[in-house]
């Protein structure tokens, strides 16, 4: 005989109406279920627990007939899961990146959600946890990491965190001699920074009320995170922007983009009181992007008509548009996917 499924009897929560009426263009629209909209909901990105009570309880009914809803799934979903767990390697690890006279990288332990970062002399040894993202998170309802930076001096450690889920990260600095946090807590940042030459301070993204990164500062170990220096400012609410720097550690980059345009501005790590050069400004469908190698920059580009792109070059310390050079030309049907430069040579990937 087949058996019949067996559902749920569950009622679900039953939404109030509110009537609010909304006229425009001489057409009045009536949303009965506005109050669900809160009117303060910038502000829950920082705290979630500014909620209105009332959409809170109403929410929370909502997940309580779904969970009474499916479940007759709980054992299914439960093997679903340990299946697709099963197919991934849960004590993965990365390969460790050297760096002077030690070797950086980061790995999970079985059964842990989050993951650990790590170091070994140069050539192997002993790993030294530097930050254990399971012990971050213990007892913490949400946990994730952002961006994680050793200092060139191989000192500190600046990293990121969001424990409200609302992904406003705040940024700490680690002591790697004693392991204790040092004052030095910036919030409502896009989740990284960039060291700058003197290891004395760093670059980041703050974000703004609409989650967008709107502005880059310098923040100098030890002062108040009021006194950060603005260093740029993007007005422009449909671009994006980033800082991060280049592998040689001299030059910090702001890249500014949407999804067909882009834009660079670049400044030397041991002068972060300086101005951001402008590399080229913002032509609505130029793009282009930037790789150091050694005392020039290298440039990806679709500049005049390279819809597959090309390399130009120009010099790190005068980069302008102006002094662009062609190395590899546009070739219609090529395209160029990604530069890597290096002192004296550059590998394309096609």
């Amino acid at each position: 005989m087949t058996r019949s499924p067996a559902f749920s009897t569950a009622s679900p929560p039953q939404t109030e109406k509110r009537p609010v009426f909304d006229t425009h263009h001489g057409f009045t629209r009536t949303d009965d279920y506005a109050w669900l909209r809160a009117d303060n909901w910038q502000a829950m990105f920082r705290d979630p627990s500014l909620l209105d009570g009332r959409i809170r309880a109403h929410l929370e009914a909502e997940n309580a007939y779904q969970a009474e809803l499916m479940a007759d799934t709980a054992a299914l979903r439960k093997q679903l899961f340990a299946e697709m767990k099963g197919r991934i390697k849960e004590d993965d690890s990365t390969v460790p990146m050297k760096d002077g006279p030690y070797a950086y990288g980061s790995s999970y332990r079985l059964g842990g959600e989050q993951p650990r970062y790590f170091r070994t002399q140069r050539e192997g040894g002993e790993e030294k946890i530097l930050l254990d993202g399971d012990v971050e998170a213990g007892g913490k309802p949400y946990f994730r990491l952002g961006g994680v930076d050793h200092s060139a001096d191989h000192g500190k450690l600046l990293w990121a965190f969001d424990d409200k889920g609302s992904e406003f990260f705040t940024l700490r600095v680690r002591d790697l001699g004693n392991g204790q946090e040092l004052a030095d807590q910036i919030p409502d940042t896009g989740g990284g920074g960039v060291w700058n030459a003197g290891d004395d301070g760093f670059f980041y993204t703050r974000l703004d009320d609409n989650h967008r990164p709107s502005k880059v500062l310098f923040h100098a170990l030890g002062d108040n995170a009021e006194n950060d220096r603005l260093i740029y400012e993007e007005t422009d609410p449909g671009f994006f922007m980033d800082v991060g720097g280049t592998r040689s550690k001299e030059w910090i980059m702001i890249g500014i983009n949407d999804h067909e345009t882009s834009e660079y501005r670049l400044l030397r790590a041991d002068d972060p009181r300086a101005e951001p050069k402008l590399v080229a400004a913002r032509e609505t469908g130029l793009q282009y992007d930037l790789e150091e190698g050694g005392d020039i920059f290298f440039i990806l580009t679709n500049a005049d008509g390279a819809k597959d792109f090309k390399v130009m070059t120009a010099p790190a310390n005068a980069p302008a548009r102006a002094n662009w050079r062609e190395l590899v030309p546009h070739e219609p049907g090529r395209l160029i996917l990604s530069v890597l430069g290096f002192n004296n040579y550059m590998v394309r990937l096609e």
